[in-house]
């Protein structure tokens, strides 16, 4: 095993380079610490319920604050961002809606790979690391690193944004146990006055600015919640089945949105053929075959069919 004691600062440009070859967007570093004040925001949003139904979310409370807890000995948390914004969209007419990031291939299987192979470009240089990556799949507070890093600031709808690529990005993290350092510029927020995000919202989700209830949101509801639904909220659900992009899509930074370069981000052939009717007549194996390694699994065919039935008053 190699020594580490040493920081690999000239290694950051290359790494950057490297991530970008490999179908990242962006790439940047931050040295590891307690995000303080990111952990007194989390509390606070716990402590008004507006978690929901996700319990995850009270566990590994400090591991989620404190990466260091997380990896023992992590010193540098490498953070890119990969673009998932379609050239092609679902057609909205006489359809459903589906958020873009579940169009294609599980997200999680595509990052970590990539991931993967720009840990291994770094260990050329620094001999075997015990290193972990992770996207969207730990107790990681994963936009407060994103922004740390200097890659976007956190909009007034919660989501990253990048001033000159938009929302639309999936982020995943390499923790390493050496040092890399390069100048961070902070993105200020630059959402100033604007409220788009906030009046869009149909269900009230974004009451306050960068603060989202959960307990109210479409995405939340169609995926994470368990059971039925108010009825009250059927005409606030515009047709969404699997997440929602309302907030980002009325969003003015995503005017600088560009299409991805990922084919397994893709939408298939079978899914650009669906229309209400044939969601209305989903079986098991028709949704085994749209959604074959895709991140729709995680809502299972049952919530699936629960959002349906939900929208269109059929009964199961």
């Amino acid at each position: 095993m190699a020594s580490h004691d040493n920081s690999y600062n000239h290694l950051a440009d290359p790494i950057i380079q490297k991530a970008l070859a490999l179908g990242f967007d962006d790439c940047s570093f931050s040295p590891t610490n307690r995000l303080d004040e990111d952990a007194e925001k989390v509390e606070n949003w716990l402590t008004d319920g507006f978690h929901g139904e996700m319990g995850y979310m009270e566990r590994n409370r400090e591991k989620r604050y404190d990466p260091r807890k997380l990896v023992e000995n992590t010193k540098t948390i490498v953070t890119v961002l990969f673009n998932y914004f379609p050239e092609e969209k679902l057609e909205e007419t006489n359809n459903y809606k589906i958020a873009k990031y579940a169009y294609g291939k599980d997200y999680h299987l595509v990052i970590r790979e990539s991931l993967q192979e720009l840990v291994t470009f770094i260990e050329d240089f620094t001999g075997k690391l015990e290193t972990r990556v992770f996207t969207d799949s730990a107790p990681i507070l994963d936009r407060a690193w994103a922004e740390k890093s200097g890659l976007g600031f956190i909009g007034k709808n919660t989501c990253l944004i990048h001033p000159k690529k938009g929302s639309f990005f999936f982020i995943g993290h390499a923790f390493l146990p050496v040092k890399i350092e390069k100048e961070i510029i902070p993105v200020t927020d630059y959402c100033g006055t604007c409220t788009r995000c906030i009046d869009a919202c149909p269900t009230g989700a974004l009451a306050e600015t960068h603060r989202l209830d959960a307990r109210k949101c479409i995405s939340y509801l169609t995926i994470e919640h368990r059971g039925d639904f108010p009825e009250k909220l059927k005409p606030q659900f515009h047709d969404w089945i699997f997440g929602c992009d309302i907030c980002q899509d009325v969003c003015p930074w995503n005017r600088f949105s560009k299409p991805h370069k990922e084919p397994l981000f893709a939408l298939s052939d079978e899914l650009k053929a669906m229309r209400k009717s044939d969601w209305d007549n989903l079986n098991k194996e028709k949704f085994d075959l749209l959604f074959k390694d895709s991140a729709v699994k995680r809502t299972k065919y049952d919530g699936i069919k629960r959002n349906i039935c939900f929208l269109n008053n059929a009964t199961e």
